[in-house]
């Protein structure tokens, strides 16, 4: 991991002050964060091409860093991923193909963003599925079956809500060594 530079993928709230990625960030050596959209905030070509512009300006091995909806972003955008992706670790992706609670995208917005079907192919790199017990935006076995179809290593971490800061998690010390274990 020390020679990757790690590429942070957040979710569709983006940049958060008290999220685990934004603590993660500030503490790793070689970090960049996929910039947030300031328009079309819900097109998922364009958050895709986000992370593209994003990984060819990165030189070297790249371990990517998602959570949330950004997981989603990266399985769609694996196809195109550049051959130096080493892993990813890919934190409580959401359910979008069933209504999420109030506040959250609806499906028909999902689809007019191009988010649904979600990809099942599996991903050309390794990675680390981490999911939970009591998310509320995502069953486990839901998770599960995600990294099953991607055909990556699947991990159970209780019950961590969304892994998210109102769940508890803003600064999570744990998520140096997830990394660690997403890669080669």
């Amino acid at each position: 991991m020390s020679a990757a530079t790690v590429l942070i993928v957040p979710g569709l709230r983006d940049h958060v002050a008290d999220h685990w990625q934004t603590h993660l960030a500030a503490r790793l050596p070689r970090v960049l964060t996929v910039p947030p959209l300031m328009r079309d905030k819900l097109d998922l070509a364009a958050r895709t091409r986000a992370i593209s512009d994003t990984a060819d300006s990165i030189t070297g091995p790249i371990l990517i860093c998602a959570h949330s909806a950004g997981v989603l972003m990266v399985a769609h955008w694996a196809s195109q991923a550049p051959k130096r992706v080493v892993g990813a670790l890919l934190a409580c992706p959401p359910d979008l193909e069933t209504p999420m609670p109030a506040g959250y995208p609806t499906p028909e917005q999902l689809v007019q963003g191009g988010w649904t079907p979600v990809p099942r192919q599996v991903l050309p790199f390794p990675a680390l599925v981490l999911g939970s017990e009591t998310d509320a935006l995502a069953s486990l076995d839901r998770t599960q079956a995600l990294a099953r179809d991607w055909g990556v290593r699947f991990v159970n971490l209780g019950a961590v809500g969304h892994l998210n800061p109102a769940s508890g998690h803003g600064d999570w010390p744990d998520a140096e060594g997830w990394l660690a274990k997403a890669c080669c």
